[in-house]
């Protein structure tokens, strides 16, 4: 039922900063300017921020502009944005410490206002809203705002191509009669309707074609909201506006479309072995022991699922979001946390065995040898660790940016990329560096730092955002090759990337269709194969891995595929949900198991 109205309420007008970018003098001065001419206008009663504060999602750009906003002198709400969700250095722990929280819930004059994190988080994918918040958004909603008008805001328009679940966000939030949405992202001021629900996404902190910074106003009557775009030293000018009075959708439609599963007809032999969908987000891959697999989400709880039937053996709450995929050593069940720790849990009971204390998030997936883990964190640093004892046994200090990645293990070496440009090669045994490879362009953005490193013994081969496959000398760190093409045309390899077992092949996923396989050679790229899998544009951080001569792969709108290693026939695919599926673990002939950010875990079986 739609929520009751009230009656009647108070004028008042609040302001929107969005896609501030703070990346320069020149950007700093952008937002300096709209501060100052914000705080001069007492008509102006609070400030809504809705995302993209920064630019490459640093904490020193968040510290510096979390001091600027205290210059406010009215409240303002900030939700973060892709910029410092992809690339947050902490997890978002330190926006949650400057800000609040990622999300946010206030009543003004008789209006309701609530807002939440749009994603993704850390690896590239479409934008997301997480289950947990979905359901925290309608508790605020029905317990808080009865008699109110309703505004959503967030950072990402809620529509199919920029959030992967935007229908199971329209259908919720549908249901609460909200007056409109407000969002920003594409730098523009845009009127749209998200399944009916009108909406607006408005211009950027920084300077437009005309060469001027500026914001936008909402003014709110009893009748209308109306919506300004306010640029620095000029007089507003009005753009859109909404009805408050009037109903311009039916709360009781559904969304316009929904994901299309058709795919699992034509495969019908593969099968959901069982499926549980655990209602918080999951961003890592399952580590799988025999009969059991130990998987981490969101909020910081590790679970152990029986693997035969999906059966729950146990579950323990940590401090922090698990991000980094966990790994079995021995006895003990060892991931990081964005709590600052690094943990080890008896496998069988759950039990805490030991933790180790760090100054920052820890994010890295745990790579491990001979009973020693290798974990890379948001302090800067890969650390070897004793996984029975959880003795640190050493710590790299060098690392110029922080580490997301699973470090390769190799010719006594740990090898890595970090969001710095840099891929590093350490002794196995000291922790010392023995090269390092940097990428030719500056921008943090094109780091091989999502990617996981694979070797053929010779050479170290990585793929990073500029779309680049590299192979690197094992021994010495110079780069041998580096390609973009693919039969003369751009191959679009971005940072997927996986080995066959016996390291004769590569496996890279394309931002377009297509899988490639290239030889695993170090003297130069030789192409195998391509397979044309239709998955469309896919931009997903997710590897490749090869099991029983089947590579896998994963999407980020919910398809797993299964493709012959030798030849490249694709042999199926199958569509799990309409969110991004981490890097799926083969546990067995035909079988793999994923999680899905949405929170769905599932073994897949193929039964031929």
């Amino acid at each position: 039922m739609p929520l009751l109205r009230a009656l009647s309420w108070e004028n008042f007008k609040f302001a929107q900063l969005t896609d501030i970018h703070i990346s320069s003098e020149a950007t700093k001065l952008n937002l300096q300017q709209s501060i100052d001419q914000i705080n001069a206008d007492n008509s102006v009663d609070f400030i809504l921020i809705t995302g993209d504060l920064t630019d490459n999602g640093d904490n020193a750009s968040l510290e510096w502009i979390s001091k600027e906003l205290a210059k406010l002198n009215k409240p303002y709400y900030v939700l973060p944005g892709n910029h410092e969700t992809t690339w947050t250095e902490s997890g978002l722990e330190t926006f949650k410490r400057l800000f609040g929280d990622d999300r946010f819930s206030f009543e003004h004059k008789g209006v309701f206002f609530v807002g939440f994190n749009t994603g993704p988080f850390v690896r590239m994918a479409y934008g997301h809203v997480a289950p947990q918040d979905l359901s925290w958004m309608g508790q605020e909603i029905r317990t808080k705002a009865m008699g109110k008008k309703v505004i959503v805001v967030t950072h990402y328009p809620l529509m199919e191509g920029d959030v992967d679940n935007w229908y199971q966000a329209t259908d919720s939030i549908r249901q609460y009669s909200p007056v409109c949405m407000i969002g920003g992202h594409y730098h523009q001021n845009l009127y749209h309707r998200y399944d009916g629900i009108p909406a607006v996404l408005t211009r950027s902190n920084l300077k437009d074609k005309t060469g001027k910074a500026g914001y936008s106003e909402f003014v709110v009557s009893q009748d209308s909201l109306l919506v300004y775009e306010h640029k620095i030293g000029e007089s507003p000018c009005q753009w859109a506006g909404f009805s408050m009075t009037r109903q311009e959708f039916d709360p009781k439609a559904k969304a316009d479309k929904y994901p299309d599963y058709s795919i699992n007809r034509k495969y019908d032999h593969i099968q959901e072995l069982w499926r549980k969908d655990s209602g918080i987000s999951i961003y890592s891959s399952p580590a799988v022991d025999g009969k059991y697999a130990y998987i981490g989400n969101n909020e910081g709880t590790v679970t152990c699922y029986r693997l035969a039937d999906g059966k729950e053996m146990w579950t323990t709450p940590l401090g922090g979001k698990i991000v980094g995929n966990p790994a079995v050593i021995g006895n003990n069940v060892v991931m990081g946390s964005t709590d600052h720790n690094i943990y080890a849990l008896n496998k069988r009971t759950g039990c805490l065995s030991w933790k180790v204390a760090t100054s920052e998030a820890q994010m890295g997936s745990v790579a491990s040898a001979k009973g020693i883990a290798y974990i890379g964190g948001s302090d800067h640093k890969m650390r070897a660790i004793n996984a029975r004892t959880g003795e640190v046994i050493w710590t790299y200090n060098g690392v110029e940016g922080y580490v997301v990645t699973l470090p390769l293990l190799i010719a006594g070496k740990v090898i890595f990329g970090a969001w710095d440009n840099t891929v590093y090669a350490l002794d196995q045994k000291t922790g010392q560096l023995e090269w390092r490879w940097t990428h030719r362009k500056g921008s943090m953005h094109y780091s091989a730092a999502g990617v996981w490193p694979v070797s053929d013994g010779k050479a170290v081969y990585v793929v990073d955002p500029e779309r680049a496959m590299t192979a690197i000398d094992l021994k010495t760190g110079q780069e041998l090759w580096r390609t973009k093409e693919w039969q003369g045309r751009a191959s679009k390899v971005r940072e997927s990337l996986g080995m066959s077992k016996d390291r004769k092949r590569l496996y890279a996923k394309t931002m377009q269709d297509s899988i490639l396989c290239y030889e695993a050679n170090p003297v130069k790229p030789v192409e195998v194969w391509g397979c044309n899998a239709g998955f469309g544009y896919e931009h997903a951080t997710t590897m490749l891995p090869e099991r029983d001569g089947i590579v896998y792969s994963s999407t980020k709108d919910g398809l797993v595929i299964a493709i012959e290693g030798k030849t490249g026939r694709l042999l199926w695919e199958h569509k799990v949900g309409n969110s991004f599926i981490n890097t799926v673990v083969p546990v067995g002939k035909g079988a793999v198991l994923m999680t899905e950010t949405s929170g769905e875990i599932a073994l897949l079986q193929n039964k031929q």
